[in-house]
C-alpha cells in the first residue's frame, strides 16, 4: 500500500516512519516546497542514526525504512496513492484547500484521511468529492500506540472499518469516535492543562508544584505545565478555542496567561521557552523560577 503523508513536520514525519517500518507499505512524504519535504526526510534519517549508534537498530534495518520513504510535492507523487493521511498545519481553510487539490490528482479509490486533533471531519471533506475519515495519531506517530478514527457525518462505514483495520496493520489500537470538538484525548487533556495554566495565573502554586502535585498526587507521568510545552501551547489554544466555538460552554474558555505566551512566541518545547525555559544541555528550569 501507498500512503502519502502531506506534511513533513513533526506529526508527518512520525505518521511517515510509523507506515515505512511496517512491511508492505510505501510512503510518499510530501509538502509544500520539494526542500521541505526533503529536509523532513533527512530530519527522519538522523533520528534511526542516532538509534544504529546507540545499538538499538542495525543499519540494514534503517536503510529498508528510510528507502520506503519518498519525499516530494503532492502533485508528483501522490496520484497512484491508496492512503492520503494529511498533517498539515491544524487550520480549517488549509485543510480543506489541500484535499480539495488532492481531489483532483489521487485516484478514485484513494482514502482520505486527516489527522486533525480537534477540527470536524465533516466541515474538513466539505466540497471534496470522496469522503474524507479522521485518522488521529498522537505523538510521537511512530510509538504511541492509539489512533482516533473519527467519522464525519459523511463517512461511510466501511471507510471507517478500513482505516482501523490499517490502524492494526501498523501495530496501533484504532478507537472508534464519534464525531465531536477534541474528540476522546483532547477534550479531556487539553482542558486539563487550561485549568493548570488559570492555577497558575491565579497564583495558587507556582510551576514546578503544579506539575509535581499531578505527578506525586495522581500518578502523572508528566505535569500538565510540562505537558503543555510538549504539546505546543499554540495546538492548546487552538484546541480550546474549537472546544469553545462548538459548544458555546464557558467551561472550556482559554486561559489568558496561554494566550498571552502564545501572542508573545512562548509555545514550549518548539520555540524554546513556555512554561519552562529549555536549555541545551537538555535540562529545563520554570520560568517563574528564573
Amino acid at each position: 500500500m501507498k500512503v502519502g503523508v502531506i506534511g513533513a513536520g513533526t506529526m508527518g514525519q512520525g505518521i511517515a516512519k510509523a507506515f515505512a517500518q511496517v512491511d508492505g507499505y510505501t510512503v510518499a512524504l510530501c509538502d509544500i516546497k520539494q526542500e521541505w519535504a526533503e529536509g523532513g526526510k533527512d530530519k527522519i534519517v538522523k533520528g534511526y542514526a542516532k538509534l544504529v549508534e546507540k545499538g538499538k537498530m542495525t543499519q540494514e534495518q534503517v536503510d529498508k525504512i528510510t528507502s520506503s520513504i519518498t519525499p516530494g510535492l503532492k502533485e508528483d507523487i501522490c496520484a497512484d496513492c491508496d492512503l492520503i493521511v494529511e498533517a498539515a498545519f491544524e487550520d480549517m481553510n488549509v485543510k480543506q484547500t489541500t484535499f480539495k487539490e488532492l481531489d483532483a490528482i489521487c485516484k478514485a479509490d484513494c482514502v482520505f484521511a486527516s489527522n486533525t486533533s480537534s477540527l470536524s471531519i465533516t466541515e474538513i471533506g466539505k466540497g471534496v468529492n470522496r469522503p474524507v475519515v479522521g485518522m488521529h495519531f498522537f505523538n510521537p506517530a511512530d510509538r504511541m500506540k492509539l489512533i482516533e478514527v473519527i467519522a464525519g457525518v459523511n463517512t461511510p462505514a466501511e471507510i471507517v472499518e478500513k482505516i482501523k483495520k490499517i490502524s492494526e496493520e501498523i501495530g496501533k489500537t484504532p478507537v472508534q469516535v464519534n464525531e465531536a470538538a477534541g474528540f476522546v484525548v483532547n477534550r479531556i487533556l487539553i482542558p486539563m492543562i487550561n485549568e493548570a495554566a488559570f492555577i497558575k495565573m491565579e497564583g495558587v502554586s507556582d510551576i514546578a508544584g503544579i506539575d509535581a502535585a499531578m505527578k506525586l498526587g495522581a500518578n502523572h507521568p508528566m505535569g500538565p505545565l510540562e505537558l503543555g510545552d510538549y504539546v505546543g501551547l499554540d495546538i492548546c489554544l487552538a484546541i480550546m478555542d474549537v472546544l469553545y466555538n462548538e459548544t458555546k460552554d464557558s467551561k472550556y474558555r482559554a486561559c489568558p496567561l496561554i494566550r498571552k505566551m502564545v501572542r508573545g512566541g512562548n509555545l514550549g518545547v518548539k520555540s524554546g521557552k513556555g512554561f519552562y525555559v529549555y536549555n541545551e544541555d537538555r535540562t529545563k528550569t520554570p520560568v517563574d523560577a528564573i
